[in-house]
């Protein structure tokens, strides 16, 4: 089970992350990356997930610069509450909350992010900007940021169904991607169908989704050679 952990940002920051050891030897670190919701239930859920698969999953309370203990459900007003934190942050200042955490469990060997909707967008730059063996982006917005180029491989999920972010916006994701990384598409799969707490909860595509991630995981963090890339 994990816990909540007090870490410092470069520029002197101190926000929450949620920590999770795996149990036993780790075999690799992910830094998991929040939705616009706070590093709620069903981050921590996530979390305690990879962390049984042998990760150790730390997930910065990303918000905690604007206020701290910020954790919302899915409703309108929330999503509406949600919107409003990330606009008051610049994905620089983000970066390094997210560098931050990776400082913290870099002992556990290579180091992924792993992140839905904003967290994806932030998962993707990361892996443009830190020092990282992979990423993973659920469902991250990115078509203003294509003129950045991942330094890792990148393993992307997308519902072909999401009304906030266009099949032509995919497109040119995967135009932009270059082996090793690959992008899925959903066909039945809307925005969020990761989050068995929305009511665009996918249960198929997220397990195929969730199936393909750990593979990708085994692969560049654990060195596994039967893992598929």
């Amino acid at each position: 089970m994990g816990k909540f952990n007090t870490i410092m940002a470069r520029d002197g920051h101190e926000l929450q992350a949620w920590l999770v050891a795996p149990p036993g030897r780790p075999r690799g670190a992910v830094v998991l990356l929040q939705e616009i919701f706070g590093v709620n239930g069903h981050i921590r859920a996530v979390a305690e997930d990879l962390a049984a698969q042998g990760y150790t999953v730390i997930a910065p309370a990303l918000f905690d610069r604007i206020r701290r203990g910020i954790e919302l459900g899915y409703s309108q007003a929330e999503v509406q509450e949600g919107a409003g934190y990330r606009a008051q942050l610049k994905p620089e200042t983000t970066l390094k909350d997210i560098a931050a955490a990776a400082a913290v469990v870099r002992h556990s060997g290579r180091t992924a992010t792993v992140g839905y909707c904003w967290g994806g967008t932030m998962s993707y730059l990361a892996a443009c900007q830190l020092p990282l063996s992979c990423a993973v982006v659920y469902y991250g917005k990115l078509a203003g940021y294509l003129d950045q180029k991942p330094r890792c491989p990148v393993l992307y999920h997308f519902g072909a169904h999401d009304q906030s972010i266009p099949m032509a916006d995919v497109e040119a994701v995967r135009a932009a991607v270059q082996p090793p990384s690959m992008l899925h598409v959903y066909a039945d799969a809307g925005h969020g169908f990761n989050c068995d707490q929305r009511s665009s909860y996918h249960p198929q595509a997220a397990a195929l989704a969730r199936t393909r991630t750990l593979e990708f995981l085994a692969h560049y963090l654990a060195g596994d050679p039967t893992a598929k890339e």
